[in-house]
């Protein structure tokens, strides 16, 4: 294992502090996550304009991020991913801060276009907590920092919507730039710089050649491409609802901003009370009794889903999002775990920078399909579009879990792993 060890009682101190600074910056993002649609509605000078400034508003930086995250993962893995941190918050603040200025729709998504191919936090900071944690606690490690995201995302919304029913949108744009450049500062001065491991070669096999066999034989009858493809049907069901969520909540329930926001973090607020649990719960699994338990949750989300779509209580709904929350708690860091044991490790940065670009084209086509599919077919129809997603998704994870590539090597367990990393 290359990964550079921290003594341990300094490392859980240093995660500690890239749980709060990951918290604090990703809530500054998602406080106008929900409400991009509403303002863009109001910028807005026709129908056709507006529904494809609702999508592309989440999708420009998710392409920004999809094209560029390999990239800024092999810098970070040749200068330090803590120098990857600090340019993507103060990529973030920047672009918020620009935002908050911007008067027309254009502006707004060629600067969210910008926001993500400048930025890109958490595939860096991901990487920079694998270089000082136990390969023993991997898997809590990414639960443990996907609940960051997920807290931040409910206070995030919830703050947001607080401020747009006392202020406007300006001001959320402008308290975000001030809460990044604030993290930016936080990663400079409290985290310490992290040696960057480099490959030793053997014997002289020529320039090149070792990040060549290194690649090939990270892709050759590896999990890591079927794992990836599970990541992205799970969140392409998972982010259908995103573009017309704030509408639907209002249009459906007839409740304020404040309880939009709450609706939805929610879900965010289940994932962070789960995730460490599912992370213990799968740590001694086999990769082929973690893909069938995955079928079962995936079933489980599209029951869920199903039930919001039909329900008109706003009680009930918040509570089946919160359900729906603890679900998730069992993908994503779960997934991304395995995909990180079987990437060598001199190759972190650069599988994580390619484990996000596909998140973030799976969250597009998510995006994308859900805002298409409601404008098309109807707003009211949304999650029932979401339940079909999760039971392709469940019909996805059966047909992966048969192939070779997907159910060869080691258990989660990292002790039969290590010899391998």
């Amino acid at each position: 294992m290359t990964n550079t060890m921290v003594a341990p009682d300094r490392a859980a101190r240093l995660i500690h502090v890239l749980f709060v600074i990951q918290l604090i910056s990703m809530g500054a993002m998602e406080m106008s996550g929900p409400f991009w649609p509403i303002h863009l509605k109001a910028l807005s000078t026709s129908g056709l304009e507006f529904g494809f400034a609702g999508v592309a508003v989440y999708v420009g930086p998710m392409l920004g991020i999809m094209l560029t995250s390999a990239f800024w993962g092999r810098v970070g893995d040749r200068t330090g991913h803590k120098l990857m941190m600090i340019r993507a918050l103060l990529g973030l603040s920047l672009t918020q801060l620009a935002l908050a200025f911007a008067g027309d729709v254009w502006t707004i998504l060629a600067l969210r276009f910008a926001q993500g191919a400048c930025a890109g936090y958490i595939a860096p900071a991901q990487t920079y907590g694998v270089s000082i944690e136990s390969p023993l606690r991997r898997a809590r490690l990414f639960a443990y920092l996907q609940v960051s995201t997920n807290l931040g995302s409910l206070a995030g919304a919830v703050a947001g919507g607080l401020i747009l029913d006392h202020a406007t949108f300006f001001w959320i744009n402008i308290v975000a730039a001030v809460l990044c450049v604030c993290c930016a500062a936080a990663v400079w001065s409290i985290l310490p710089n992290v040696p960057v491991s480099s490959p030793v070669p053997a014997a002289d096999p020529g320039p090149g050649a070792v990040a060549r066999s290194g690649s090939l034989s990270m892709w050759r009858s590896s999990p890591i491409p079927g794992l990836l493809g599970i990541v992205g049907i799970l969140l392409v069901s998972r982010m259908i609802a995103q573009t017309p969520f704030s509408l639907y909540v209002s249009s459906m329930f007839d409740v304020g901003n404040w309880v939009v926001g709450l609706c939805y973090g929610m879900l965010s607020l289940g994932f962070a009370v789960s995730a460490s649990l599912w992370a213990r719960y799968f740590e001694d699994k086999t990769r082929p009794e973690a893909l069938r338990r995955m079928t079962l949750i995936a079933l489980a989300c599209a029951g869920l889903t199903l039930a919001a779509g039909l329900t008109r209580n706003t009680g009930v709904f918040i509570t089946i999002h919160f359900l729906w929350g603890i679900l998730l708690g069992a993908t994503t860091p779960v997934l991304m775990s395995l995909i990180s044991r079987a990437a060598s490790g001199l190759y972190q940065g650069r599988i994580l920078g390619i484990a996000q670009s596909m998140t973030q084209f799976s969250s597009v086509v998510g995006i994308a399909l859900g805002g298409w599919l409601s404008d098309g077919i109807g707003l009211p129809y949304t999650y029932f579009f979401v339940a079909v997603s999760y039971a392709l998704a469940m019909i996805v994870i059966l047909t992966l879990r048969r192939e070779r590539s997907v159910l060869a090597g080691s258990p989660i367990s990292p002790g039969q792993q290590e010899a391998t990393e």
